[in-house]
């Protein structure tokens, strides 16, 4: 069984051994991040959509200087999605439109921010309301076989890797699953923690099944998502049209989000996942008294796009041996650009990763 701080920083690879090390975020524009949206903006509204590309600033304090700026309170904008901080990105915020048109907001910014697009909208920017994001990653000073590593790729563009949630999930130190050790939780608020409880659950699941290699597969009882919706249906049957769509990235098996109530999973999928989430009663209970809503995650991301360049390193001056490799991908809202890295290399982080990817 593994610990909670193995499931949240180092949870069991699928594609096998790491190859080699590299070291991601050396610099902000190591790590570049696009939000994709999925829909166009309306044209017209009581809303604002911003479309802001941040360096060295994390998404709370860029949302507090776009309020100040648009003069409205801070619980009025809206987005859909933590970025790193570490990083370059592109997301998108809303505003209310009281004051201030679409244009004037347009190269509006402050410090390690601006304003790229503004428009007009119909309402405020939800969670989640995202497509998927597309990555730009540089990894310094690889010391593996780049023909090995390429053929890794090969796999993971054919394979997906497992959809666990990355240590930016936990907090700084794990801090988010303080309830499993006694501590006190961090100044950020409950729904990080609760957010974290539900998270290290579904990871547990993921590992078990990724060590009894059923991640990618489905089981009679499991519920399967379809790729790129959050829809999911009761397989009662595992037949050969099912089997197709499972190997061409169209379906996924799930795993859960830890809730009051029935998961939906039938026979030995249920047990299973019931067994597992029995050895954290303490983030049982704690969901079961805050009437959190079961919902269900694919056990798998699809890599799409995925593409690679190799260059001489720069990190390792004067070795042969290491060279620098950046990938280009794209994963669907939620998933964790780190858990595609992790099963290539291990990482060494210039700089710690305090939000989602």
């Amino acid at each position: 069984m593994h610990t909670p701080t193995e499931l949240a920083l180092d949870p069991p690879r699928a594609a096998g051994a790491p190859l080699g090390s590299a070291v991601i975020r050396s610099t902000p524009e190591d790590f570049q991040v696009d939000e994709r949206l999925g829909f166009e903006p309306s044209g017209s509204g009581e809303h604002l959509l911003l479309r802001v590309r941040k360096r060295g600033q994390n998404t709370a304090w860029v949302a507090r200087e776009l309020a100040r700026l648009a003069d409205v309170r801070q619980h009025d904008v809206g987005y859909a999605g933590l970025k790193d901080r570490n990083a370059v990105t592109t997301q998108w915020f809303s505003l209310p439109a009281r004051k201030r048109t679409a244009a004037d907001f347009v190269g509006a910014g402050g410090e390690g921010f601006e304003v790229l697009e503004a428009h007009a909208h119909r309402r405020k920017l939800p969670r989640g309301a995202l497509a998927g994001n597309d990555f730009r990653i540089m990894l310094r000073g690889v010391t593996g076989e780049p023909a090995a590593i390429e053929a890794r790729l090969e796999r993971l563009r054919k394979q997906g890797v497992p959809n666990y949630f990355g240590p930016q999930r936990f907090g700084r130190e794990l801090s988010n699953l303080a309830v499993l050790t006694g501590g006190s939780p961090p100044r950020d608020g409950r729904g990080f923690v609760l957010s974290a409880a539900r998270s290290l659950i579904f990871n547990a699941v993921l590992a078990e099944r990724v060590e009894l290699g059923t991640w990618d597969r489905l089981l009679e009882g499991d519920r399967a998502n379809l790729e790129g919706r959050n829809s999911n249906f009761l397989v009662e049957a595992v037949d050969s049209e099912l089997e197709q769509r499972l190997a061409v990235l169209d379906l996924h098996p799930t795993g859960p989000m830890w809730g009051a109530g029935d998961g939906g999973t039938r026979a030995a999928v249920a047990e299973l996942e019931e067994s597992v989430a029995g050895r954290y009663p303490a983030l049982q209970e704690m969901l079961r008294v805050e009437g959190m809503e079961p919902a269900r995650r694919p056990l798998r991301a699809v890599v799409r796009d995925l593409a690679s360049a190799w260059t001489p390193s720069v990190a390792v001056p004067g070795s042969a041996a290491a060279q620098d490799c950046e990938l280009r991908f794209s994963l669907r809202s939620g998933s964790f650009a780190t858990v595609v890295l992790r099963e290539l290399v291990n990482l060494t982080t210039v700089a710690s990763e305090d939000e989602h990817a």
